[in-house]
């Protein structure tokens, strides 16, 4: 007889035995409320009554007839195991339902993980957040046995980022994520690090040619049509260009956002013209040049959509011509720059995304990647979010 089943015929009897009257209805109470606690502990296994108990690698080993150390072989996914022994372990893993706890194997084994963030270097406000949020959550529970680093690399330059990557020791790494533009170079370069075992996450920019294993950031073509509904929405009396605006357009988050806005604008808000996409690579001579020249060349301009993440040099420009506050002003990423621009009336608003969740879901989903585990996409979905200066605090 199991502890728990003595237990539960302890409380039966107490139960049968309390007296008559108030003070035995109060006493059956108590005791029927731990019969049921312990009843919700048990169920039947071997035998009525018995303790319910998760699946072991013995029980899996004592069904399948073969040895422990068949068992953690086929778990841990090893191919020096007999066909006809690893389907009988499989098999019996089905049949009694084992679900495998990697983190309890990877703690018994002392499993550390190793992963990289690949970032864009220079001036870059949005980068500095990522940064931040590696660095916070590389001590939260989610980093757990986990070392991660920031690797940082001229991201105009895709010969350089190859010569970055290549520093990797990919005998040492389980995962990258990776906020680079996507190029002949960098897919061939990600290519070598899936086929070296090492897992790859794209980060806020899709990857989608270089097929890396998830991507974890916003929708950017839905990103795109939310800027291009405020624009119309905020204009809808009026008639006139927009001028767009990015770092540069061989970043996909770029692309899908021009997309998205082109096909609202051109649906809902046809008396809206958008100006062809200006690059500016970061470079705040470029943007004030290209401000200056929007200014004459376009009397009817009615707004600024900014795609990038270069969002100081083009509020710069926007000063300097004294015009801040003038125009609507979409960005896209809260920085302490655009955060102070909405703030001051210089932005109407930012189209964001959380990067806390990002890092985070990179992590997780790399771990997961790692373990064999699932992933639950409602979890690691990264909503758009619309930032305004009236819900800023």
């Amino acid at each position: 007889m199991t502890y728990v089943r003595m237990l539960r015929d302890i409380v039966s009897l107490s139960v049968s035995g309390c007296p008559v009257g108030p003070a035995g209805a109060s006493g059956r109470r108590s005791a029927l409320k731990w019969w049921i606690i312990l009843s919700a502990f048990t169920r039947t296994r071997g035998g009525p009554g018995d303790v319910m108990v998760k699946p072991t690698v013995h029980d899996i080993a004592r069904e399948a007839g073969v040895s422990l150390s068949t068992v953690d072989r086929v778990l841990n996914g090893r191919a020096d195991v007999r066909p006809k022994n690893a389907e009988r372990v499989k098999e019996a893993v089905r049949k009694l339902g084992y679900v495998r706890d990697t983190n309890a194997a990877n703690l018994a084994r002392q499993r550390q993980y190793k992963f990289v963030f690949v970032l864009p270097e220079g001036p870059n406000h949005f980068v500095e957040t990522l940064v931040a949020a590696v660095e916070e959550a590389s001590g939260a529970q989610v980093a757990d046995r986990t070392d991660v680093s920031v690797l940082l690399v001229d991201a105009a330059d895709p010969h350089a980022v190859v010569d970055r990557l290549k520093t990797l020791d990919l005998s040492e790494l389980d995962g990258v994520a990776m906020m680079v533009p996507e190029t002949p170079q960098v897919r061939d370069a990600i290519a070598h690090i899936k086929s070296a075992g090492v897992y790859v996450v794209a980060l806020v920019s899709d990857l989608p040619n270089s097929k890396c294993h998830y991507f974890a950031g916003v929708d950017n073509f839905s990103a795109g049509k939310t800027a291009g509904a405020l624009l119309g929405k905020f204009l809808r009396n009026e008639t006139g260009s927009i001028l767009v605006v990015t770092n540069s357009m061989v970043a996909r988050d770029s692309i899908e956002r021009r997309f998205g806005l082109d096909e609202v604008l051109s649906r809902d808000f046809p008396q809206l013209k958008t100006l062809p996409t200006i690059e500016f690579y970061d470079d705040p001579d470029r943007i004030h040049e290209t401000l200056d020249h929007a200014l004459k060349a376009h009397p009817e301009l009615k707004a600024v959509y900014s795609m990038g993440s270069g969002n100081a040099a083009m509020l710069d420009a926007l000063r300097e011509h004294g015009v801040a506050g003038r125009f609507v002003v979409i960005a896209h990423d809260l920085t302490p720059v655009t955060r102070q621009a909405l703030a001051d009336g210089e932005l109407d608003a930012v189209i964001a995304q959380n990067v806390g969740h990002l890092v985070r879901s990179a992590l997780r989903v790399l771990r997961a990647k790692c373990d064999g585990t699932d992933i639950y996409e409602a979890q690691e979905k990264i909503r758009i979010e619309i930032i305004m200066r009236e819900n800023l605090y």
